[in-house]
């Protein structure tokens, strides 16, 4: 089972400094572990774990202790070194099949992010470019390049999001639903990145952030990245966005994804799909922020992204407490489609697309 980090365990906020928005980084890879900032005890508690299994590094991501598209992708990296770690000093044919079995294992713990998926194809592919010798270094600063790339990337997002904003001469009021900060990435966020950008770039007034029910990482992990770095956040229920919207507080909706269709249909966590229709209604401009990893291009629509269902007793209890009768049938889909006709643009590291020009950032066969 994962181990917690004695440097860290018990770092309460109320007991010690946590860390600032510039050096938030849930995955890292630490004399031939990995340590994962542990989500599921924020805000309360700032914990990491030492993940030394790629069996592990399955469990993290399936319990959501690393959690967001992009992070998922870098821990699952990682998790392709630790597959290798376990078998070092077996014939290269054993090693390979360790491989293509931690492929496997990784890609069934989340089904709808395809980060985790891209990661983890790239770790193959690379593992098939170097001689045996060194197989085990190569992988290492394979991941290594995917997690400091997608550090880049979700800043480039930032900058690109400036682009999107509004023009007026009175600062911004920004609605995101979630968390697609710097904890849902390599650092910096890819929603978050935008309203960091434009925070610094003193266009920011305010960010709205949905709790994001059943899970409730907007209220948990949202609000905890913007406290760190002092940006000035309010936290509403999931119910209130069309409020707030019909109230004139809101200027302009970003969110993350999880996987975007070739069509521009996109899949981030549930509730978005709600936040999209009513943004339109009230002539809010709505747009995603995602890199290129995140989109799909064998998967022609949205009909066609696999739906993750998550335990009954995320929306049975919060925390752990029963909220309802346990005997009651619950639905519980992580995530839900965005149709593209709802999405103004989608902001990547490369600029920002109107989801019906996606085509131009298809990779040349």
């Amino acid at each position: 089972m994962p181990q917690k980090s004695q440097l860290d365990m018990g770092a309460s906020l109320d007991m010690a400094p946590t860390p600032h928005a510039g050096n938030i980084f849930p995955v890292t890879w630490v004399a031939g572990r990995v340590r994962l900032i542990d989500q599921t005890r924020l805000p309360a508690v700032y914990e990491t774990v030492e993940i030394g299994t790629v069996a592990d590094m399955a469990r993290a991501i399936k319990t959501m202790i690393v959690r967001g598209a992009p992070a998922i992708g870098v821990a699952a990296a990682y998790g392709m070194v630790l597959a290798l770690q376990d078998c070092l000093t077996a014939p290269i044919q054993t090693q390979y099949k360790a491989l293509e079995e931690a492929a496997d294992l990784l890609k069934a713990s989340r089904p709808t992010a395809v980060n985790l998926f891209w990661a983890v194809d790239q770790m193959l592919v690379a593992a098939g470019r170097v001689g045996d010798a060194s197989l085990h270094d190569h992988l290492l600063h394979t991941a290594h390049e995917i997690a400091h790339a997608d550090l880049e990337t979700c800043q480039a997002i930032g900058a690109h999001g400036l682009s999107v904003l509004p023009e007026s001469p009175q600062q911004l009021r920004l609605l995101t639903h979630c968390n697609a900060g710097a904890l849902a990435t390599a650092g910096y966020g890819t929603a978050l990145g935008v309203v960091r950008a434009a925070w610094a770039a003193g266009r920011l007034a305010r960010v709205y952030a949905d709790e994001t029910r059943p899970r409730l990482q907007g209220a948990k992990l949202t609000t905890w990245e913007c406290v760190q770095e002092s940006i000035p956040v309010t936290l509403i229920t999931d119910n209130m966005a069309a409020h707030c919207m019909a109230q004139g507080l809101i200027d302009l909706v970003v969110v993350g994804a999880d996987r975007i269709a070739a069509n521009g249909d996109t899949a981030n966590k549930i509730g978005t799909y709600g936040l999209a229709l009513v943004a339109q209604a009230h002539g809010i401009p709505f747009y995603v922020a995602a890199p290129r990893s995140t989109l799909d291009f064998t998967t022609p629509t949205g009909a066609g992204i696999p739906i993750e269902e998550r335990d009954a007793n995320e929306v049975l209890h919060i925390g752990p407490t029963p909220i309802a009768p346990p005997s009651v049938e619950v639905y519980n889909p992580a995530f839900d489609v965005t149709p593209a006709g709802l999405i103004t643009g989608i902001i990547t590291e490369c600029g920002v697309y109107a989801p019906s020009h996606l085509s131009t950032l298809k990779p040349s066969p």
